[in-house]
């Protein structure tokens, strides 16, 4: 694809029908498409990926159990039959609430959206709050780079370990940092573990895999808040016996390429040599929310997220709904794909309503479905309405509620069968892992703005054309 330094304008839709602009692609921007299927609109959806990201799966991406294309099918061939809809690839930079605008930009190629009726549901990404210097040594677990590069990093620690003469060098590659005791970290800590003493421990000569060491940090005093101190406690309990220390109370406070630092409740700060951490602390909302915020009059909390009216619209502007972890609810609603889904399906039946002329829905109730999270093969934590399960019930209905959301039959087929090599045999479907993966995204940021340059290409001196430039031949 060949871009040019050019900005282009979405002209009016030619239908003459209402254009619907959605920002995001993730759960709440393509549950708000799919249900705007049979609606007389124009439903153009910005995504700053080409795919559709099942977000709470990537920690088996990044531990070899499933493909990154199991849980990320492309926006464009989820929606391919719906004709009233067309896919943009873009980043959106702006949003002028006052000319009901939306400007997206790829490698340097700007495209201006007009709209009747904007969802923005631009999600959230990692916080390290305030410490953005962690990002270098601890990725995040937020999109498919992070990881596809903890992927690598993971299963090269164990690579260099086998090579390392020194024994603490040795100790320190075979040492595995889980920050965050949330769901994402429990699970993604979980699998580190099972790799050691499951899948790896034959695999090599000069070290054994299942002394590796895998810990859990969390400043919180307990294991999955969300899920009750009962089914915290069992999670804690069941990470120890797999071989994960968990260790609460403890706030990371300095982090690096060899170890981090972390202060205790007591005060007393120590040090923990280790080449591999993941970061699975924290959230922050997309910079839109700001962005919004400043034409609105709407407030942000300290996460980003701009505060909605129940319908979740903006105050003064009822054609802009927010949904998903940039809404900040008066009802306080968590930040799990449930809320985004429910969220994405009400802003498409409020245009539906307004289009129709019917009276506005009642305000937005989020159904609360429950939380899960698996600790280890055969093993999870349930938490659904009044009953809570743990075990290996809760772990099959895992795996069926799961299996529901991952898009695409062929998607759903080849991850039942990843699912039986990696939980009923020893093996992980997907080990390979490469320098781009795990150097990429540092080599990117030095680069800078170098980056667009270089690979841009295409001719320098186009002038604006008075159509878009993101038609379906070239986004």
């Amino acid at each position: 694809m060949t871009t040019s330094p050019v900005a282009g304008l979405a002209g009016a839709s030619s239908s003459g029908r209402p254009r619907v602009v959605i920002v995001g692609s993730g759960f709440g921007g393509l549950f708000a498409a799919k249900a705007l299927r049979r609606t007389p609109v124009d439903v153009t959806v910005i995504g700053k990926t080409s795919h559709h990201l099942f977000q709470p799966l990537l920690y088996q991406v990044a531990t070899g159990i499933l493909s990154e294309g199991e849980i990320a099918p492309p926006t464009r061939e989820i929606l391919r039959n719906q004709e009233n809809t067309r896919v943009v690839l873009g980043e959106v930079t702006d949003i002028d609430l006052a000319a009901r605008t939306v400007t997206s930009t790829i490698l340097g190629r700007s495209t201006v959206h007009p709209y009747d009726e904007l969802i923005v549901a631009a999600g959230a990404g990692q916080s390290y709050f305030g410490n953005d210097r962690f990002a270098e040594f601890a990725p995040g677990m937020k999109s498919i780079d992070d990881a596809l590069e903890l992927r690598g990093r993971i299963f090269g620690a164990f690579e260099l370990a086998e090579l390392a003469t020194d024994p603490a060098e040795r100790d320190r590659l075979l040492t595995f940092v889980v920050v965050g005791a949330g769901p994402t970290g429990v699970e993604m800590a979980g699998q580190i573990a099972e790799l050691a003493h499951r899948t790896l421990r034959r695999d090599f000569r000069t070290i054994d895999p299942t002394q590796a060491r895998v810990i859990l940090l969390d400043a919180a005093p307990q294991v999955l808040p969300p899920f009750g101190e009962k089914l915290g406690e069992r999670a804690r309990r069941h990470l120890n016996e797999i071989g994960v220390e968990v260790q609460l109370g403890a706030m990371v406070t300095d982090l690096d390429a060899n170890g981090l630092e972390v202060k205790d409740r007591d005060g007393q700060v120590r040090r923990i040599r280790a080449a591999t951490k993941v970061w699975a602390a924290g959230v922050q909302a997309s910079p839109l929310g700001r962005l919004l915020a400043e034409q609105s009059g709407a407030e942000v909390d300290r996460a980003g997220r701009i505060s909605v009216q129940p319908d979740l619209t903006l105050p003064g502007h009822p054609e802009v709904h927010v949904v998903g972890d940039m809404a900040n609810h008066p009802d306080r609603l968590p930040g799990v794909a449930q809320v985004a889904i429910q969220g994405g399906r009400y802003a498409a039946e409020a245009i539906q309503r307004r289009i129709a002329g019917r009276e506005p829905q009642k305000p937005f109730h989020y159904r609360d479905k429950g939380n899960m999270a698996t600790i280890s093969r055969f093993s999870a934590v349930a938490d659904i309405k009044k009953f809570k399960f743990e075990g290996f019930f809760a772990w099959v209905l895992w795996l069926v509620v799961h299996l529901m959301y991952i898009v695409g039959f062929k998607s759903r087929v080849t991850a039942v069968l990843h699912w039986v090599v990696s939980f009923l045999g020893r093996g992980r479907a997907e080990r390979v892992a490469t320098q781009q993966q795990v150097y990429g995204r540092l080599a990117l940021e030095a680069l800078g703005s170098e980056f667009a340059v270089s690979k841009t290409g295409g001719p320098k001196d186009v002038t604006a054309p008075a159509t878009d430039l993101t038609e379906r031949r070239s986004a």
